[in-house]
């Protein structure tokens, strides 16, 4: 398969996440006037020191309607045997939605590995630790959000003297031949000049193919992500137990679900339009385990507007859909908590696939539609 590619050297200084002139203007001047009307309103923050105005809880993703999305919408898995360990306890009365801290960028770091050391900038020569404590420059786009990841190094190695890859998000850009020493190149010319959280949904320009010569050690090369959906599992046990023990388990039932409509995508495959489903590190509320990020385009899968109520039997994207168009980078990230195995059939049905949530007042915390110009801080 071949990727489109940019490669960048250690020196660059020019941004290669400038808006594509060939981009859709109608859906980017309609991205641009939501945020405009957003900000107006007081729903978001669009200056740093701006106290936190989260656009109301019903107002930020749709929720599921038995009217339009069949009567067993909101209804629990019933054919889900996996359960989670006797004495897995969490906080089931905390209101979730509204007290997470508010993140421009968010980068997940290949590093071969599903648990870390308490705090990931302490893993010794590891490209989180140069971000967090060597680089001489810093992130100027707002707050970075570093996850470590069990994304597979280029080498298959947990050896961190060996370049590995950086998914950068919301931007869906796969950074590669990543080391400790060019993390200054990565912050300037990638994370600094990519898309924010809070920025309007617009095409990105990335040059068709490799330019001549091929990259030398100090070059990173990107290129975009293949899948049209991420779901991100706290795996991080050395934090809290229960992420250790619910990752593995919400995964294997994430899997069975999304395989009923092909879209299952492990952790070396690369074929477009699926879903990847990655191991990071600790986000925050683990006594609200088990947390779940999901990224997810606009209308990841052409099904948005499908109305399951009027439907028989399962509901998959149509193969017209799932292949790779403009890059625009994620529409929406939803971040859940309290996360059982029972609720994955439906995450997997209306969530990922459609952009809606099955339990919002209980399990939402936060999250992001760059499209209609939302975001919950």
């Amino acid at each position: 398969m071949s990727h489109k590619t940019n490669h960048v050297s250690s020196q660059a200084k020019t941004s290669k996440f400038l808006p594509s002139r060939t981009g859709k203007m109608s859906s980017a001047f309609k991205s641009i006037l939501n945020t405009v009307q957003q900000t107006i309103s007081g729903s978001t923050t669009p200056l740093p020191g701006t106290p936190p105005n989260n656009t109301p809880l019903d107002q930020l993703f749709p929720k599921v309607d038995p009217a339009v999305d069949g009567e067993d919408c909101d209804h629990d898995c019933s054919s889900c045997h996996v359960k989670y360990p006797k004495g897995f306890k969490i906080d089931e009365d905390d209101e979730l939605y509204g007290h997470v801290k508010g993140w421009s960028t968010h980068i997940l770091v290949a590093t071969g590995k599903s648990d870390w050391v308490r705090d990931v900038a302490d893993e010794k020569g590891s490209v989180m630790e140069a971000i967090e404590k060597k680089a001489d420059v810093k992130p100027t786009s707002g707050k970075l959000m570093l996850s470590a990841s069990n994304i597979p190094t280029p080498s298959h190695s947990t050896n961190y003297a060996e370049p590995t890859t950086v998914l950068l998000l919301p931007a869906f850009i796969i950074i590669e031949n990543v080391t400790p020493t060019s993390v200054n190149t990565l912050i300037t010319s990638y994370i600094n000049t990519a898309p924010t959280n809070t920025s309007p949904l617009l095409p990105i320009s990335i040059p068709a193919s490799l330019p001549e010569p091929l990259p030398t050690a100090d070059q990173l090369t990107s290129r975009p992500s293949p899948h049209r959906a991420l779901i991100l599992l706290c795996s991080q046990k050395t934090r809290d137990a229960r992420c250790g023990q619910s990752a593995p388990l919400l995964r294997k039932e994430f899997e069975r679900h999304l395989r009923t409509c092909g879209l299952f995508r492990d952790l070396d495959d690369e074929r477009p339009g699926g879903v990847g489903i990655y191991f990071i590190s600790h986000v925050g509320g683990h006594k609200y385990s088990a947390n779940v990020m999901i990224y997810r385009k606009a209308d990841a899968f052409g099904l948005d507007d499908v109305q399951r109520a009027k439907l028989d039997g399962e509901v998959c994207p149509p193969p017209s859909k799932v292949v790779e168009g403009e890059e625009m980078g994620a529409a929406q990230c939803m971040w859940i908590a309290r996360v059982k195995p029972e609720d994955c059939e439906g995450i997997v049905k209306f969530t990922v696939l459609q952009g809606k949530l099955v339990k919002p007042e209980s399990q939402l915390r936060g999250g992001f539609d760059r499209k209609r110009g939302v975001f919950s801080w």
